[in-house]
């Protein structure tokens, strides 16, 4: 069967979806990545068709099964797995030949299928506009934390992303000064570029309920080494053994991940903490603001991230923040967070127990916090929509 051309005049983009294709058949919980993976579906849908890879094939579906695959990832409806496998086992025939139409974007904003040696040939023979969205180059600047093979997989990334870009959106200006900084030792050109926050789920508009009688305190993400839940288990520890049942409560939300081998060992000893730690690993996003906007503090000891969309949630919500002095941190915080060094044990255990009261620096952050205004999905697609006219 002959190649057919799938993208039409009125469908000028074609949006990768396959980070969101395996996150919705493996039904774990949306992470970061995955919540802008979905606004962009929701902010392109209706000019774009689906492309998915496997196995070194792009493969491009039609609009009619492209919009019917979109309803179903925007719809995160639980057991759902056949309808996915009907709506793919119908649009396979024609995804295997179709070819794109010269000159429509292509949009990679999950990063999934960018270390895939096929992509950049893809692009060029289909003479397509390739645009990426990057999320953090952690893996290379701090592959300490990352699993094993994540360096060498996340720099296939980056180089075939930059032998491909006809632009690349950052997440954050420090983002981008890292992808720059690998640019130049990689000897690879930098192509046009935009930084353009992301933003997370509405604000809740409900009355908001406290879910503790005590005074506690939040930590938000996965459970992974470079999140730094070691030092704060460390403090709590101590907390508990100086204070007892006086002792504030952390709460740690998020899924278990990687390289946290001691900080797993002790949530898995919940005696050591007398109930003074609590751990949630699933959590709706109306739970996650009524945690969030009752905790005496936000707390991020983290030793490197590429945003950190929890500082925002926590100071859109009026809960004050405790956070490692990240440049990116200090971007998209301002002056508001009280800013720590992620290696420095007693400083944070002194803040914990300050903010425990109304310490002046909490009642600090609590006036400046009225005058925030957060980052949101309008402002972003602003940003973009602008920058891609320009393109």
């Amino acid at each position: 069967m002959p190649p057919t051309e799938a993208s039409s005049g009125d469908r000028p983009y074609l949006i990768d979806v396959s980070r969101l294709i395996w996150r919705f058949w493996t039904r774990r919980l949306p992470t970061g990545i995955d919540r802008v993976c979905l606004a962009y579906l929701e902010h392109f849908g209706d000019r774009a068709q689906a492309v998915m890879q496997r196995g070194g094939h792009q493969m491009i579906l039609t609009a009619k099964h492209s919009d019917r695959l979109f309803a179903l990832l925007l719809s995160g409806r639980a057991g759902s797995r056949a309808r996915l496998v009907h709506i793919l086992a119908a649009a396979m025939p024609s995804a295997m030949t179709a070819r794109a139409r010269p000159g429509a974007f292509y949009l990679n904003v999950g990063h999934t299928g960018l270390n895939e040696p096929s992509l950049p040939t893809w692009i060029a023979a289909n003479r397509l506009r390739a645009v990426y969205m990057v999320h953090d180059l952690i893996p290379l600047t701090h592959p300490q934390y990352c699993r094993a093979g994540e360096a060498s997989k996340h720099e296939r990334r980056m180089t075939n992303m930059l032998a491909s870009a006809h632009g690349v959106i950052g997440n954050s200006a420090a983002t981008l000064v890292d992808l720059a900084s690998f640019a130049a030792a990689q000897g690879l050109p930098m192509p046009r570029t935009v930084a353009a926050w992301i933003s997370g789920p509405p604000p809740r508009v409900a009355p908001r309920k406290r879910l503790l009688g005590s005074p506690y305190f939040v930590t938000l993400g996965t459970i992974e080494g470079r999140k730094n839940h070691l030092l704060l288990l460390d403090i709590w520890r101590d907390l508990v053994r100086d204070l007892g049942q006086s002792a504030p409560t952390l709460v740690v939300i998020g899924q278990r991940g990687w390289e946290a081998a001691q900080a797993l060992a002790m949530l898995d000893e919940p005696s050591m903490f007398a109930g003074k730690v609590v751990e949630l690993n699933h959590c709706a996003d109306d739970q996650l603001a009524d945690w969030i906007a009752g905790a005496r503090a936000l707390l991020m000891p983290s030793f490197a991230e590429g945003f950190g969309l929890p500082i925002i949630e926590a100071l859109e919500l009026g809960c004050p923040v405790i956070a490692s002095d990240l440049p990116v941190f200090r971007e998209i915080g301002g002056n508001i967070p009280t800013f720590l060094d992620a290696h420095d044990r007693e400083q944070w255990a002194d803040h914990v127990r300050q903010f425990v009261s109304d310490h002046p620096e909490r009642s600090r952050q609590i006036e400046q916090m009225k005058a925030y205004q957060p980052p949101d999905w309008r402002q972003h697609f602003t940003i973009v929509d602008d920058w891609l006219s320009s393109l």
